[in-house]
């Protein structure tokens, strides 16, 4: 007994550690949610401390709050939402789906952290964390408001400026390649030539899409259900709590957010944070797409693709020595993979608002913050670990023209698409050429041969074997 101490809620007495800032409500969670170990992140720890303080000042400013207990919770939150507090968030996400036994973490650590400010202590209820602490709240709006204020600090701080690291990254791999002339490739099938830079161009364009969708999506995030309490009435709230809570919460974190705008939805759905996972995998199709294609254009180094060169950054195999292998990719690969499957999670999740209230929060909050962070800093790693030292085996990438069977395309404007299939089988099964065979059937003099076979021509639009002015 030496190292707890006795702490009461609604249901009755707890045992709960003598050095813990929590008290009863959160010892029960931790009792009854031995799940998975996963707890929640730095930054909905945060945003529940921003919105505790935020809270606290409107609820004084309001004068339902006295000063000195007032200022004293300010104080405990700001600890929180510093990470000064983190090892007292103690609790499962797989837990009640409201997310009340974190919400209740919360205001347990920030009543007794203010209790000890008071020189109370601990589990003496000098500041409660219901009366005090969640006044003018519910979980049902906290929860959903600490969700949008995390997502939104974290898209707009971490996750859009590394995808324009990204972005930057693969444009200037564009320039820089636009040069090097290689061979285009359908259904992984040779095609007609295409400029390296070009085909870089499409990378860049799919992550300045991605950042724009992701920009849209971050619209929902602004609206806050805080106000909105039990199950959107705003039953035992000040009617000008939610509008002053938004805009506090818009001053301490930088960001604009603004009140639900109808507090039934806010709380009953969580469409918002599902639009925002589904941007998330829009750019990690995006990214699996530009890694996976940087990976096979990269294979070889002898027996494969070989067009690009991947920068070796450590030994591949604990067998094979010597061999590298694109590990960085392989990385943003599994990456992607599991923002796919977070958004599975946060779909499903989403389906489930149950009449006035989503009871899947605590596990949609996880995966969201999780993709969001793992895009970001996986862009971050992409950009600095293989795309700023790739580079083009130029000699390759055009010696690899000559041996397409696709050369033929630009002939069949000037001798017709059939007899331009008969030369691409015959190449085929001769292993020769279509210039080898063209010349020397004479099917076109020389020099025009020459002009229509020229493979830079054949990367811009028009038709190769046919002068400009025809």
């Amino acid at each position: 007994m030496d190292t707890y101490r006795i702490e009461r809620d609604s249901m009755g007495e707890m045992q709960v550690p003598a050095d813990a800032y929590y008290g009863a409500q959160t010892q029960r969670a931790v009792l009854n949610f031995p799940i998975s170990g996963i707890r929640f992140s730095r930054p909905f720890i945060r945003a529940l401390g921003l919105i505790k303080k935020a809270a606290a000042e409107v609820n004084m400013d309001l004068g339902l709050l006295d000063p000195r207990i007032g200022r004293a919770i300010v104080q405990a939150a700001e600890e929180v939402a510093e990470g000064k507090l983190d090892d007292q968030f103690v609790l499962d996400i797989f837990q009640t789906g409201s997310g009340t036994s974190t919400n209740m973490n919360a205001n347990e650590v920030i009543a007794n952290r203010a209790a000890e400010i008071l020189g109370e202590p601990r589990g003496s209820k000098a500041v409660h964390p219901n009366d005090h602490v969640n006044m003018g709240q519910s979980s049902n709006d906290v929860i959903p408001g600490a969700i949008h204020v995390a997502a939104l600090e974290q898209v707009e701080r971490e996750l859009l400026p590394a995808l324009a690291v990204l972005h930057e990254g693969l444009a200037a791999k564009a320039r820089e390649f636009d040069d090097v002339i290689k061979i285009g490739r359908t259904h992984l099938q040779d095609a007609t030539p295409i400029r390296m830079g070009q085909e870089f161009s499409g990378y860049a364009s799919q992550i300045e899409h991605g950042i724009r969708r992701v920009r849209d999506a971050a619209e929902g995030l602004r609206e806050l259900a805080i106000g909105g309490t039990a199950v959107g009435t705003g039953i035992n709230t000040h009617p000008e709590f939610g509008a002053r809570m938004a805009k506090r919460l818009s001053e301490l974190t930088g960001l604009s957010f603004r009140e639900a705008e109808n507090h039934f939805e806010a709380q009953g759905a969580k469409d918002a944070a599902v639009q925002m996972s589904g941007s998330l995998k829009t750019v990690a199709v995006s990214f699996m797409k530009i890694a996976n294609d940087i990976r096979f254009l990269g294979s070889g180094p002898r027996c494969g693709i070989g067009e690009l060169i991947l920068p070796e950054t450590q030994p591949g195999s604990s067998i094979m020595p010597g061999k590298v292998n694109p590990v960085i990719a392989e990385s943003v690969m599994m990456v992607c993979a599991q923002v796919f499957g977070n958004d599975v999670t946060i779909t499903t999740a989403g389906a489930l608002g149950n009449f006035e209230l989503n009871v899947m929060m605590p596990v949609l909050a996880h995966n969201l913050l999780q993709s969001i962070h793992l895009l970001a800093t996986s862009a971050r790693n992409f950009e600095a670990r293989l795309l700023r030292g790739l580079k083009a085996d130029r000699e390759h990438a055009a010696s690899l023209i000559e041996q397409s069977l696709a050369m033929v395309t630009a002939l069949a404007p000037v001798i017709g698409y059939d007899r331009a299939a008969q030369i691409a089988k015959k190449s085929y099964e001769t292993r020769r050429t279509v210039r080898e065979l063209v010349l020397e059937e004479n099917i076109l003099p020389p020099e025009e041969v020459e002009r229509i076979l020229d493979p830079w021509s054949q990367t811009e639009p028009g038709r190769a074997g046919v002068s400009a002015g025809g």
